[in-house]
C-alpha cells in the first residue's frame, strides 16, 4: 500500500451559518470576484454551530484514508484542550500522527468560518500558532512514496526547500496545494515549487495570481480562461496541473489534453474543504493507476459530496461510493 505524508497545518474548525450577509459582485477584480459585508458594529444572531477537522493537509489526508490509502501526517499541535481533541479526531479518521507533532506550551490551531446559507460559501479566519513552529526534519519521515504539501506557515519557505531537496535526492514524488497566504507572501517561491512538482493543484482566484506574477503581458480576458491558466501553469514544470473553479467544475492537463468535467449540483450547505476532497479524490486515483480524466471525475464526485456536510471530513466518500455517485450520473 502506498505510504504517503501530508505536512501542513491541523486545526479545529468553527462554522457559523448566517444568511445575514450581503453578497457583492466584484467582476473586475479577478483575485476577488465576490464579497460578503455586514453592518459594522451589528450583532448577529447564529441559530447553530457546527466543528470539524481542519487544515489542508489534514483534510487531504482524511480523504486518503477514506480512500484505502496509507497516510501520516507532518504537523504541528499544541498541548492545550483543542490539540487533546484534534488527536482524537485523527484518530477516527485513520490518519498517523508523526512523532514530535506536538509542542508544548503552545495553543493549537483554530478556524473560525463565516458560511454565507443561501450560496453555502464561506469566509475563512484562521489563527495558526502551532503551525508557525513547524520546522521539517525529513529525516523523521523514513522513506515515503509520496510527499503532499499544503497549507504552510512560518517558516514555509526553509521547509519548502527542506522537503523538494528530500524529494529530488530520493526521487520522491511531490504533491503540491499552497495556501493563499503563501502565494500572497512570496508567489516567486511558489512557482518554484510547481516546477517541482509531480501534480499542482490549484483554484481559478489563485491560479490567477500565480499566472499574473510572471505573464505580465497577459491581457485580463485571457487570465480569466481556465485553459490558458491551466497551460500558463503546466509551462512552469509541474507534469499535472488540476484547476477547480467551484460550481463551473475542475480542469487538468498533463501536457497533451485540457479536460473538464462540470460539478455534480447537490444540495450544498458548506463549500469549506471541497477542493481539498477534490484534492484526495484526484490524488486517490492517480495513485490506482486510474487515466486522467477517471481522476477528475473521482476528484469531482468528492467535492461535491463534500458540500453536503459542513467542515471537510464528513461528506467525503469511500471508493465504492464514489463509483456509485458516477454510474448513477452516467
Amino acid at each position: 500500500m502506498t505510504k504517503i505524508i501530508t505536512i501542513g497545518s491541523a486545526c479545529k474548525d468553527m462554522f457559523f451559518p448566517t444568511d445575514e450577509g450581503v453578497i457583492m459582485e466584484t467582476p473586475t477584480d479577478l483575485e476577488s470576484q465576490k464579497k460578503i459585508a455586514f453592518e459594522l458594529g451589528a450583532k448577529y444572531h447564529i441559530q447553530q454551530r457546527h466543528e470539524s477537522l481542519g487544515g489542508i493537509s489534514i483534510n487531504v489526508a482524511a480523504g486518503l484514508a477514506k480512500l484505502g490509502e496509507s497516510v501520516s501526517c507532518y504537523t504541528k499541535i499544541g498541548d492545550d484542550e483543542i490539540g487533546k481533541w484534534i488527536i482524537q479526531e485523527l484518530e477516527r479518521a485513520d490518519i498517523e500522527l508523526m512523532e514530535g507533532s506536538i509542542e508544548k506550551n503552545c495553543s493549537s490551531d483554530l478556524s473560525s468560518i463565516l458560511v454565507d446559507i443561501k450560496s453555502a460559501d464561506r469566509v475563512i479566519f484562521s489563527n495558526q500558532t502551532a503551525n508557525q513552529k513547524l520546522i521539517v526534519e525529513m529525516e523523521k519521515i523514513g522513506h515515503p512514496d509520496w510527499i503532499f504539501i499544503g497549507d504552510l506557515s512560518g517558516q514555509w519557505q526553509k521547509n519548502i526547500d527542506t522537503i523538494t531537496a528530500f524529494g529530488k535526492k530520493y526521487n520522491t514524488p511531490i504533491v503540491f496545494n499552497p495556501r493563499q497566504k503563501t502565494i500572497h507572501d512570496d508567489v516567486t517561491k511558489i512557482v518554484e515549487t510547481i516546477s517541482r512538482s509531480e501534480i499542482f493543484f490549484i483554484n481559478k482566484d489563485e491560479a490567477i495570481e500565480i499566472v499574473s506574477s510572471y505573464d505580465k503581458d497577459a491581457l485580463q480576458e485571457l487570465l480569466n480562461e481556465e485553459e490558458y491558466l491551466i497551460k500558463s501553469l503546466h509551462t512552469v514544470g509541474a507534469k499535472i496541473v488540476a484547476l477547480t473553479d467551484g460550481a463551473k467544475g475542475a480542469w487538468a492537463y498533463d501536457g497533451i489534453d485540457v479536460l473538464h468535467v462540470e460539478a455534480m449540483m447537490q444540495k450544498a450547505v458548506d463549500s469549506t474543504g471541497a477542493g481539498d476532497a477534490f484534492t484526495s479524490g484526484f490524488f486517490a486515483a492517480h495513485l490506482k493507476g486510474k487515466n486522467l480524466m477517471t481522476c477528475l471525475k473521482w476528484g469531482i464526485a468528492n467535492s461535491s459530496n463534500s458540500v453536503t456536510e459542513y467542515g471537510g471530513q464528513k461528506g467525503l466518500l469511500k471508493e465504492e461510493e464514489i463509483e456509485l455517485m458516477l454510474l448513477k450520473k452516467s
